[in-house]
């Protein structure tokens, strides 16, 4: 772990150049996981067992069609492995020619996105899992 911890800044410059949103190397020493918070690659908390921790959902509030972005930007609102803070845009909820906000309820971790963009959901399905912090 001491050689990976030596090449931390080097894994960070490596994948600020890329799309990846975490990077997790496991090793009989220990595990390091870097990922992106805003623009900055950080070192995040090593991954804890399920049962330490439970996955929260975050669900639709509505029937709709989920946006991973918004409809005038590329990049999406969220990435797995992304850190985000309570009250963060997770995605978009559209309603005829409303954009409802789907919101993380808590500070997290994006552990996965469990519906396409584009695809129409109805009330009460699981859209984001969060890892809570």
């Amino acid at each position: 772990m001491q050689d990976i911890a030596l090449r931390t800044p080097q894994l960070a410059a490596w994948l600020a150049g890329t799309d990846i949103g975490l990077l997790e190397l496991r090793t009989p020493q220990g595990t390091l996981r870097l990922g992106r918070q805003g623009n900055d690659i950080v070192e995040l908390p090593a991954e804890v067992t399920e049962a330490e921790t439970e996955l929260m959902s975050v669900h639709a509030p509505s029937v709709g069609v989920f946006r991973h972005s918004h409809p005038l930007a590329a990049a999406p609102l969220v990435r797995i492995g992304e850190h985000v803070e309570a009250g963060q845009t997770l995605g978009l909820l559209k309603i005829g020619p409303l954009l409802l906000p789907l919101t993380a309820p808590q500070a997290g971790i994006v552990d996965g996105i469990r519906a396409a963009n584009g695809l129409a959901v109805g009330y009460g399905t699981p859209l984001v899992d969060l890892l809570p912090l």
